[in-house]
This record gives structure tokens, sequence and C-alpha cells, in this order.
């Protein structure tokens, strides 16, 4: 399907700056050969859902499905209020690290923060590295990296996320690739009214 629009396209994505679904809207973005484009971190689903059907954006992108974790549920309930129609799928490898604050080492770690399926498709590396550390979920991964380098969260804290937030939020990997899956894909959509 082309789409045509006058002036930059607006693309909502489900997540902070430095999230998967941006990374996922950039993908599209090459893919469909979009020249002009603004990007939106929305954050949640209902926020990208809730825009497209206002007109406020002129496509959604966000997570559906990946290959160790399954079903987003939060996607899945949010899909369930809106009308919308599906202008594409996009397949994903996904690249989870552990983030820190510069200079934090694994001994200071109090807790490990992220997306509930950011959790789930790391959950044996964390069984197995960091047994007795509390698991918080949190609305996004990118967000938590944000949050981390804000002081939102408490220094002692390491965050599930994309090397790229690393780099965004001024984090340090203290771990990188502790997926589960050598090959840990993610289908995202993208969506139209």
């Amino acid at each position: 399907m082309h789409l045509w629009y006058y002036g930059p396209m607006k693309i909502g994505v489900m997540g902070a700056v430095g999230s998967f679904s941006e990374q996922a809207a950039q993908q599209y973005i090459m893919q469909a050969a979009i020249t002009a484009e603004e990007i939106r971190p929305l954050i949640e689903i209902h926020a990208v859902l809730a825009a497209v059907t206002a007109d406020a954006i002129d496509l959604g992108v966000f997570a559906v499905h990946n290959s160790l974790s399954g079903i987003v549920h939060s996607t899945m309930h949010g899909m369930a209020k809106y009308t919308f129609s599906i202008v594409d799928f996009l397949e994903v490898e996904i690249n989870q690290n552990l983030l820190v604050l510069p200079g934090t080492n694994a001994a200071q770690i109090e807790k490990i923060v992220s997306q509930r399926p950011a959790i789930e498709q790391c959950q044996h590396y964390l069984n197995r590295s960091w047994a007795g550390v509390p698991l918080e979920h949190y609305v996004d991964t990118a967000q938590a990296a944000a949050d981390l380098a804000t002081g939102v969260l408490p220094p002692t804290t390491a965050v599930i996320a994309s090397a790229r937030c690393a780099d965004i939020y001024g984090l340090e990997i203290l771990e990188p690739s502790i997926h589960d899956l050598k090959h840990n894909l993610t289908t995202f959509v993208v969506v139209q009214k």
C-alpha cells in the first residue's frame, strides 16, 4: 500500500525515544521510502491508538508479538478498544541489554526494571545471573532508561533496554545481549485510521 501525505508524515510509536517501536518505525520509513516524517514517542498503546483515531498522527507503530514472550497483552487490550486499519507488519530483531548509570557495578544493583515483555525475554538470564534481585515492571523499556538517567529511578537500579538507549540517555551497558533467544524477533504493526 502506498501512502500519500502532504507535509511531514506524523508517526506515533508505543515507547519513548530509543524504544524498539521507534526502531520499527525507522525500519518502516526506510522500507516504505517515506522522505519526510516526524516520529512522536507516545509511550502507551492507548495514546498511540487514540492519536490515530483522532487524526493527530498519520500512522501508529507498536509491538504485537515476540518470539519468546508471545503476545504483547497490553497491546491486545488496547487494540480491542479502537477502530483502525493495518497498513503493514514488520519483524525486528530485539537486542536487550542491561543498562546502568555510569560507574555503577553489579554489586550495587538493588532492582532491575523494564517493560514486562522485555523481562520475559530475559527470564533465564535473570534467574541465572540475578537470582534474588527484585524485578519491577515498567511502562516502557526506553522510558525506564530515561527515568534512570534523570533520577526518577534510584541510582541502584538497572534497566533492560536497547543499546541505543545507553547512547541517548548517557547510560552504560553493564551486560549486552541478555535476551534468552539468539534471534529474539518481535512483530510490530503499522496502523492508520
